[in-house]
């Protein structure tokens, strides 16, 4: 298959374009029914015996191409509604009837009742589309776009979150002005697995309630099915919280297919060299070491212990707090007391074998660093933070 993608060095043509090649060059196997041979990108830097060339030969189209900030009003028009009918034209000289997608905007469906050039612009490349698919019979798929987010988006530009999160990874001012504005937000790689699933004949079909997208087999428009609603107000607090995770440690919850997850994902993307590695707190004693690595909200945390050659780390138990241990690294004895007896359980390990061992609650614990000449390291799991106001922690030998 030889696709053609217009504006494929914009934000939305630079992923698509990318997932593509993976396809293509076989690193990603996901979809094994989509064969890939040719990418055309044509952009604004590109030339017109290209577009030519690329419309000649293409078995897809994805127009991307458009314009969101434009010197003059006038823009609009000429940039999105203009390229698209040279497109379609272009389509129609060498008789190629291959699908076409169009990027428009939620904005279209304001067109009667709120008056902005940008999404006038973006209904009348709507209605050029469809008459083209009712003059030539070419399957046409248009779809509206809510605000966009994620990885190379441009920020200071067309994207708010985009400048939230560049300014905030960077220490930069932003200004909010209500944190009760809210917003519908379609993640990138959300957007693109859509395009995939069209370029497999799979897209989703919507009919527009005013603004709101509604999901239907027969719809005229097209839609990924995937948004999140949430207002500026969420965004920043979330955003602030990535923000300090390197001082406090802790991942806030991010569940699968989650806003949180995909907008913590964004924001990284957008973090400068110097705060992509980061010191932790090394709590250093002769017996080794000790470090706090993750915390999260609600399943506990994460830390790394280093014991000297020789040295029994541990010595205590807990009522209701429980924990892995995981020796990476070096030879050792865990050994476990229930509390009241005498009763201990053993537990050899050496990170050439790894396994986890549970420290039970109600039996004192400790780690014995096995080896005369070589550290020990252990990753340890704990099911909650450790509070210093409620360790949960009682000193007693094994």
């Amino acid at each position: 298959m030889k696709i053609l993608i217009t504006g494929a060095k914009g934000f939305v043509g630079k992923n698509l374009t990318e997932a593509l090649k993976t396809l293509r060059d076989g690193k990603d196997r996901t979809r094994p029914n989509l064969k890939i041979d040719n990418i055309f990108e044509y952009d604004i830097d590109s030339t017109e015996t290209e577009l030519d060339e690329y419309c000649k030969n293409a078995d897809f189209v994805f127009n991307l191409a458009g314009v969101n900030r434009p010197k003059t009003q006038e823009e609009f028009m000429q940039g999105n509604f203009g390229f698209a009918s040279k497109l379609l034209d272009t389509l129609k000289k060498h008789k190629n009837t291959c699908p076409v997608m169009l990027s428009s905007s939620i904005q279209a469906t304001l067109v009667g009742r709120y008056d902005g050039e940008y999404g006038r612009s973006k209904k009348a490349g709507e209605d050029l589309f469809f008459d083209y698919a009712k003059a030539t019979g070419a399957k046409v798929l248009v779809y509206r776009f809510p605000n966009l987010f994620g990885k190379w988006a441009r920020p200071n530009y067309n994207s708010a979150v985009a400048t939230f999160c560049n300014n905030i990874a960077n220490d930069l001012p932003i200004t909010v002005n209500d944190r009760n504005a809210s917003l519908e937000l379609l993640y990138i790689d959300d957007l693109v697995a859509e395009m995939l699933d069209a370029l497999e004949n799979k897209e989703h079909r919507a009919e527009f309630d005013g603004i709101n997208t509604v999901i239907t087999e027969k719809g005229k428009f097209c839609a990924v099915p995937t948004t999140h609603k949430t207002t500026l107000g969420e965004i920043v607090d979330l955003l602030y919280k990535f923000h300090d995770q390197p001082t406090t440690l802790i991942i806030p919850e991010i569940p699968k297919g989650s806003f949180a997850k995909k907008l913590y994902s964004t924001y990284l993307s957008y973090l400068p060299k110097e705060k992509a590695a980061f010191p932790l707190k090394m709590n250093v004693d002769e017996r080794g070491s000790f470090t706090e690595l993750i915390k999260t909200e609600n399943c506990g945390q994460v830390s790394v212990n280093i014991s000297k050659p020789g040295i029994t780390k541990g010595q205590h138990w807990h009522n209701s707090k429980w924990e892995f241990f995981i020796v990476v690294k070096g030879h050792a004895l865990i050994q476990e007391r229930k509390i009241g007896t005498n009763e201990i359980i053993e537990f050899e390990v050496s990170g050439e074998n790894i396994q986890a061992v549970h420290m039970l609650p109600g039996y004192t614990h400790n780690i014995i660093n096995l080896s005369k000449t070589e550290d020990l390291i252990t990753i340890m799991w704990a099911n909650e933070q450790f509070d210093k106001d409620k360790p949960d922690t009682f000193a007693e030998k094994v």
